[in-house]
């Protein structure tokens, strides 16, 4: 059998060091290519002393982007599995051992571990999709709201230890490197579960997750995590239109959560640095992005809501200065 692991790197060498050594613990793991993607500190001088691994060097182009050009060298190498995973996870030395133990199911396409943070259950996962009602989630029956002590059936999994049947590739080929980060995944499995292969949760199947921000302020988190927001809002946008059955989820429900981003944003812009006001633009063209062609389309739209709310945040800033002015008036 044909294992082969691929790891997306991006400036974490530490924890790629952690990653790799844990990988080389699994048995029978064929081979393990790493793709960097374009980091710029020192693990390209690391990959070029590691001649036990596979490295493939490029831009960043985000997790979807690396997972594609992983996935894409292992299916054309032979791989008959590939175990996807970002830097930040690390398998336990018996992890692929009981991924291996449901291998033989032929209906199965993924077999997902399950992760683990600080000791503690860290779980994502989920067992269905909702493409109908636009005011709920779009995952259904969460594991983290489930006692899971056995192998289960779900529809959704994250990029961190999917263990991934060559058949699935061929019948729908690589992630889509468009989505660069977040949802790529979520993306990957439901269109694995269309073309009627299924996914199975192996709870003793482990991997440890490192934890990040875990001593960070909500401002401070907020802002080392901003960038990625844009992402999250035009991806989630595109999954709803792309997959939802009827309109009010196509267009709806990524305006909801796009308007959830924007008024924290406007509540907080005067009083906190986690958001500017040109955070508002650019949360805007993500869910422009997420269901059409570009900003241009929506850019008329925005301009009357650009100038509402540009009104809104410069009275809000005026009041804060009231207030840290004359302190008082907020006591009368």
């Amino acid at each position: 059998m044909n294992i082969v692991a691929v790891v997306v790197t991006y400036n974490r060498i530490e924890l790629l060091k952690r990653t790799v050594r844990c990988l080389q613990q699994n048995k029978p793991v064929s081979s393990i290519v790493v793709v960097n993607n374009g980091s710029t500190d020192a693990t390209a001088e690391w990959l070029k002393t590691q001649p036990g691994l596979i490295v493939i060097s490029q831009a960043n182009v985000g997790g979807s982007g690396g997972f594609y050009t992983g996935m894409q060298y292992a299916y054309q190498a032979g791989a008959d599995w590939i175990w996807c995973m970002d830097d930040d996870v690390f398998p336990r030395a018996d992890c692929l051992e009981q991924l291996l133990l449901h291998a033989d199911r032929e209906d199965i396409g993924i077999l997902a571990p399950r992760r683990l943070q600080e000791g503690k259950l860290f779980t994502h996962e989920f067992q269905g999709y909702n493409l109908i009602n636009p005011f709920a989630s779009m995952y259904t029956g969460k594991l983290s709201k489930q006692t899971v002590t056995e192998p289960v059936e779900i529809q959704g999994a994250a990029f961190e230890g999917p263990f991934i049947r060559r058949e699935v590739v061929e019948k729908i080929g690589y992630p889509n490197k468009e989505l660069f980060i977040f949802c790529d995944d979520t993306d990957y499995c439901l269109r694995t579960v269309q073309a009627g292969f299924k996914i199975l949760y192996v709870p003793t199947a482990l991997m440890d997750k490192e934890k990040f921000f875990s001593n960070d302020s909500w401002s401070e988190r907020n802002k080392k995590k901003k960038w990625k927001r844009f992402y999250q809002v035009r991806n989630s946008t595109y999954l709803s239109h792309h997959y939802g059955r009827n309109w009010a989820v196509r267009y709806l429900r990524g305006f909801n959560g796009v308007a959830g981003y924007i008024l924290t944003a406007l509540l907080t812009c005067p009083f906190t640095d986690a958001y500017q006001w040109s955070d508002i633009a650019k949360l805007w063209k993500a869910y422009c992005d997420g269901y059409t062609n570009g900003w241009e389309k929506c850019n008329r739209r925005f301009k009357d809501l650009r100038n509402f709310l540009r009104i809104i945040f410069e009275w809000l800033k005026f009041f804060r200065m009231l207030i840290l002015r004359y302190p008082n008036i907020s006591q009368s």
